[in-house]
């Protein structure tokens, strides 16, 4: 069925619209990568300190790197998707269930805690590498499939709505079901402070976690069994992609367009005022989301209600607009590429791994170094007190720096310069283009028959 929408006439593809069921798994094979996003992004510094005991700045670089490793992979992603051939099930969809196993298995393996203590920063670092490159290699081809569902636009902003609303599910659902499976490795029942020692210095106690070394301790146990769970929301997300969407080819490329090459449209990319505004204003919005993943941590060190509330009512506006806004403007940028530069193909790709690469590069920024500040200040893993710096620090990180990002962020997206008057206005252009094009090529098929 994809061979055969492939070679469809441009005239019959226009009449083809996506099916709810088709926008609806579409959005359920995306959910998995926020699902374990969420998990990971909430609870594997978390995990890092107080379970597998590593020092704070060792999971600062554990995190920072691994998020820098699935950025540098986002361009290589580009580069070898943008040079695939078309196959019977599509361009890009290969790619989606090529890597969809790995990463089952490096996922599961970044949440064991091994039994040897002396390489874990190592183990911990390879796996959180590994799995930030493959999802990468998911990820890219998945949200470049946006172009390539339907040639209606109303279509594709409506399968770009489906995919963002089960993606804000699927960072919820990840949070929450590691949070209420992995509950019990953090429950303290011993945290009493000494009589005889000055309450000012209470975070000394003795911590409650077990020996770190034990990797069948009940808190080990329970991120397994987490990470198990969501394995298993990885493998159903990929089979209701695979079976329930069909890729079809690029429905904006002409019969005489090439390829454009890969560092070409890169630098093309890089150059057009639309794109530059949208990736410019988002990275620090969701640069101000991953300076609140210490929120995670202030819920244990400050029990403060109002606060709570408070950090968690931010979070969720710039999550929500951070994970909405940019994907379902994305598509327009790309269309007005589209137009300005009309006979070349292939851009879509590197669009999506490039502004996949700099979201990444700003949230392992933001993870290393709010992990590096709770390391200067001093944080201790496992006692149930926090210094006063700590805490200081954990309000500011949650705080004052988020609310600072996003205003920023949405003072250039007020330059943005595609409206709705404006997108309209590309649409009919692209349309009309390609019926030129289609004339052109119906006259010329015409001459060359006359002339026989």
């Amino acid at each position: 069925m994809a061979g055969a929408a492939r070679d469809t006439p441009a005239g019959e593809q226009e009449g083809h619209r996506l099916s709810m069921c088709s926008k609806i798994c579409y959005a359920i094979g995306g959910a998995p990568n926020q699902v374990a996003g969420s998990a990971a992004s909430f609870f594997l510094q978390i995990y890092l300190l107080d379970i597998a005991h590593i020092t704070p700045f060792h999971a600062s670089l554990v995190l920072f790197i691994g998020k820098a490793s699935g950025a540098v992979t986002d361009p290589v992603a580009g580069f070898f998707i943008s040079k695939s051939r078309w196959t019977k099930i599509g361009r890009l969809m290969p790619w989606v269930l090529a890597c969809t196993p790995f990463t089952i298995i490096s996922y599961f393996l970044m949440w064991y805690l091994p039994p040897f203590v002396s390489g874990r920063v190592a183990w911990y670092l390879t796996f959180h590498c590994l799995f930030q490159a493959l999802t990468t290699l998911f990820q890219v081809p998945y949200s470049a499939l946006t172009m390539f569902l339907s040639t209606d636009q109303k279509d594709r902003d409506s399968a770009t709505a489906y995919r963002m609303t089960m993606e804000v599910l699927g960072t919820l659902i990840g949070a929450s079901l590691q949070g209420q499976i992995v509950a019990s490795a953090h429950v303290s029942p011993h945290c009493t402070v000494n009589p005889s020692v000055n309450t000012t210095d209470s975070w000394h106690d003795t911590p409650s976690i077990p020996d770190p070394s034990d990797p069948l301790s009940h808190q080990a146990k329970v991120y397994m069994i987490a990470a198990g769970v969501i394995a298993g929301v990885y493998l159903l997300g990929i089979v209701v992609l695979f079976l329930g969407v069909k890729e079809r080819d690029d429905p904006y490329a002409l019969n005489s367009d090439r390829a454009i090459p890969f560092c070409k449209g890169l630098a093309l990319t890089m150059k057009h005022g639309p794109y530059v505004k949208l990736t410019a204003s988002f990275l620090l919005i969701s640069t101000a989301v991953q300076w609140m993943i210490p929120f995670a941590v202030m819920l244990v060190t400050i029990p403060n209600l109002i606060l709570a509330y408070f950090v968690a009512f931010v979070s969720g506006l710039s999550i929500a607009a951070s994970l909405l806004l940019p994907w379902s403007m994305l598509p327009d940028v790309v269309d007005n590429f589209r137009l300005q530069n009309p006979h070349g193909k292939g851009h879509e790709t590197i669009f999506y791994s490039s502004y996949v690469f700099f979201t990444k590069m700003s949230a392992g920024i933001g993870l290393g170094i709010s992990a590096a500040g709770l390391e200067f200040t001093g944080y201790k893993p496992g006692i149930c007190r926090q210094s006063d710096d700590v805490i200081l620090t954990l309000k500011l990180l949650i705080g004052a720096v988020p609310a600072i990002l996003i205003l920023l962020g949405l003072f250039i997206l007020l330059f943005y310069p595609i409206t709705e008057e404006s997108r309209k206005k590309t649409k009919l252009a692209l349309e009309e283009l390609r019926r030129s094009h289609q004339s052109t090529e119906n006259l010329d098929s015409h001459e060359k028959d006359t002339s026989v």
